[in-house]
């Protein structure tokens, strides 16, 4: 068996009156992450990661933030596409590891509901996929809660012959 591993890092702005998509999860907050799709700052990370494991680029080269068709498009839409170009290689994932870094809101409370819905889309079961948060003590961009900045690494194998 081969196996590939990626590692994908995405930022996002924060402002008042835009949704708060993670994960695939719309979160009730007075801040919402900006950007020309919906700004999924988790899914966008694990694009990146599954692109960069099979050395394809990344998800600007992709899904360019300067065509119209992907203004405000779901990111779970972004990351069905990035599985099928990861399929195309004849490769499936095996797991995710991910952190997010943000001071609120709490994500606890919807990690599961994450990990559902990339289940879905990826075909792996929710215990494949790790989603953690941390706060960074006030710290940076993301303690002024000004951003916020998701990590991914994930874990691919080349499907049998």
């Amino acid at each position: 068996m081969s196996y590939r591993i990626g590692s994908g890092v995405d930022f996002h702005q924060l402002a008042v009156g835009r949704p708060l998509w993670i994960g695939g999860v719309q979160i009730p907050h007075e801040k919402g992450a900006v950007g020309h799709s919906d700004a999924d700052v988790l899914l966008h990370a694990i694009c990146d990661a599954m692109l960069g494991a099979l050395c394809l680029g990344d998800i600007g080269k992709h899904f360019p933030d300067t065509q119209s068709a992907y203004k405000d498009i779901d990111s779970k839409i972004l990351l069905a596409r990035t599985y099928e170009l990861v399929r195309q290689k004849g490769y499936h994932v095996v797991n995710i590891d991910s952190t997010l870094c943000l001071e609120r809101p709490k994500i606890a409370p919807h990690i599961s509901a994450m990990q559902t819905a990339i289940a879905s889309i990826l075909h792996i079961g929710i215990d494949d996929i790790s989603i953690k948060a941390t706060t960074t003590e006030k710290m940076g961009f993301a303690g002024r809660e000004e951003g916020l900045v998701a990590y991914a690494t994930t874990l691919l194998e080349k499907d049998p012959a």
